[in-house]
């Protein structure tokens, strides 16, 4: 009769957490993060601080999306139009917009609609988080191809329906879009301005890009405590196997309606966040491209891994601009003149790039460790094997 052979601390497949690393590239990141928009500053001026303020929005929405892609498993092609519910809320409580075309409105408020932010962010991403849910309902049966059309489907709805809202009632003003969107207001400062805080100059893109940070900080927080929770475990095993899933109990039912509605209301925020920065909203900031770079930004960075996911959404927002900005100087150096338009080679490029780096790096620029990868390593560390019963 064979024993069970009890297994060793040092062979267990819990790693051991190096907490003086941790902490230090903890620190070293913060101090990248928080001194990068002034080096960027002074090598490209206010436009790449821009830049970097963009990406951080890409980086909202894709850690959105990897709840729905990464996570659970479910492809979505139209997880921009939650982006798109975000901004046009913001848009519709803080803008004059309402009060213009509703005299009840203007009565019941004569000094306009002045909604504070943080009212607008929460109800922004309920409304977001609801249509997740109203999106993932009729599509609990569906998979693969035929959820990925339902889902590129209703991104259009959403975005068709915002175009032409604007008869017989005018609601969200159709393509001319909503403006006057209010800035962001923080402590009392209004981060339209500058402000000039302990010596330090922060223009308004200086001042968005730290709000952007902590809102991307605390989706990060909020994605990790779900990945490593239970419903993150039930998520996973719906991605990997869903009858699967079923069979062993879990709610697969609610546990998708979960990852819809979180994964939405990260976009719903990110929408929120953008329409207070660009002051304005329009139906062509949600088309159907939109949706296919955040998922880009999951699939390139590698689905289901948090530090990946940021990696891909700052390379595809930074390098278009980047082959933008040197594409028309580099054929006036190497031939004297413009050949080629500046914008088909940027495309061209950019798509180059995303087919060599699917080809030779199919699971994303920084994948998530395999389970296999981690029992080698620790056994590696420990230089000893896993005991076997």
């Amino acid at each position: 009769m064979t024993s069970i052979q009890p297994i060793e601390p040092s062979t267990t497949l819990i790693p051991e957490k190096n907490t003086t690393k941790t902490l230090t590239v903890g620190i070293l990141t913060a101090i990248v993060v928080a001194t990068l928009p002034f080096v960027v500053g002074a090598a490209g001026g206010n436009y790449w601080v821009r830049v970097l303020d963009f990406a951080m929005l890409y980086v909202m929405l894709a850690l959105g999306l990897n709840v729905v892609v990464g996570f659970a498993g479910l492809l979505d092609l139209g997880y921009i139009a939650f982006y798109a519910v975000g901004a046009y809320v913001a848009a519709l409580l803080t803008s004059p917009h309402l009060t213009t075309q509703f005299e009840w409105i203007a009565h019941m408020l004569p000094n306009g609609m002045h909604t504070p932010y943080w009212i607008v962010v929460p109800v922004a991403m309920g409304l977001a988080a609801l249509a997740g849910v109203l999106l993932g309902a009729p599509t609990l049966r569906l998979r693969g191809d035929y959820l990925a059309i339902v889902t590129l489907g209703f991104g259009e709805i959403v975005r068709i329906f915002m175009n032409n809202l604007d008869r017989p009632v005018n609601i969200t003003n159709g393509p001319q879009g909503i403006t006057g969107v209010a800035p962001l207001h923080v402590a009392g400062m209004d981060l339209s301005q500058p402000h000039t805080i302990m010596g330090f100059t922060f223009t308004s893109v200086y001042c968005y890009y730290y709000v952007f940070v902590i809102c991307a900080l605390f989706v990060i927080w909020v994605c990790t405590r779900l990945q490593h929770s239970r419903i993150g475990r039930a998520w996973a095993a719906i991605r990997e196997d869903e009858i699967a899933a079923k069979a062993m109990g879990i709610n697969t039912r609610n546990v998708k309606l979960l990852a819809f509605a979180m994964g939405a209301s990260f976009g719903g925020l990110s929408g929120a966040m953008f329409g207070a920065f660009q002051g304005f909203v329009s139906p062509e900031s949600f088309t159907f491209w939109e949706s296919v770079v955040v998922l880009a930004c999951v699939v390139l960075g590698g689905m289901g891994h948090i530090p990946g996911v940021i990696l891909g959404a700052v390379l595809l927002s930074i390098f278009p601009e980047f082959l933008r900005s040197t594409m028309g100087p580099l054929q006036h150096a190497l031939f004297g003149h413009q050949i080629v338009d500046t914008e088909v080679i940027r495309q061209l490029l950019y798509g180059l790039a995303m087919v060599v780096i699917m080809l030779y790096r199919s699971e994303g620029l920084w994948p998530a460790a395999k389970h296999e990868d981690k029992i080698a390593k620790i056994a590696k560390r420990t230089s000893k094997k896993p005991v076997r019963a």
